[in-house]
């Protein structure tokens, strides 16, 4: 079925929180906070920030890369950043930025996916926060302005403190507290508090 919207230009995401409204049909992205890395005419490219491997950890990829791991290293959770590429790493993270192939998202967040960084983390010498992804989420162009449209996503600016400082099962509720609104009061359906 063809969209009735007009075509209208929106402002990137680049740097937004994308929360999951509570009806979203989708499995993968049930419940989530998915943090948009790039938001152009090509499409977005975000990274689920919330859902921890249930059996990957940091010291599992830096042992398949074969990196020796740095002294009480290696210990943090993997998170599974989206249905799309996952068997690729991806990792968010804090300053420096001065890494190989790194995607500046705001002032305080970028992202990378290089050899140079991960052997840095593996030695306990990469930027004091990260978290280390597998996979991403992707929307072709439109796809993700359509999906708002159709009330699919809330959109908050993105806060270093929910990513780095929340645990993951407590993101998707703070995320919609940082909008003012009680998670327990969301719906999507218009009409209904």
């Amino acid at each position: 079925m063809e969209d009735n919207f007009e075509n209208k230009e929106f402002e990137s995401l680049k740097g937004h929180f994308l929360i999951a409204m509570p009806d979203l049909g989708d499995p993968n992205f049930s419940k989530t906070v998915t943090l948009i890395c790039e938001h152009n005419d090509d499409g977005a490219l975000g990274l689920i920030i919330n859902r921890p491997h249930p059996l990957i950890i940091t010291e599992q990829i830096f042992r398949e890369f074969k990196m020796g791991v740095g002294e009480g290293g290696g210990k943090e959770p993997i998170y599974m950043g989206g249905p799309v590429q996952m068997d690729e790493v991806y990792i968010l993270h804090g300053p420096p930025f001065d890494w190989r192939g790194t995607l500046q998202i705001t002032r305080t967040l970028a992202l990378s996916n290089t050899i140079d960084l991960l052997e840095a983390m593996a030695l306990n010498m990469g930027p004091k926060r990260t978290r280390m992804m597998l996979g991403c989420a992707g929307w072709g162009p439109g796809q993700l302005e359509k999906e708002i449209r159709q009330n699919a996503w809330l959109t908050q600016s993105v806060s270093d403190g929910i990513i780095f400082n929340t645990r993951a099962e407590d993101c998707w509720d703070e995320a919609v507290r940082s909008l003012g609104v009680d998670p327990l009061l969301l719906t999507s359906r218009a009409g209904h508090a």
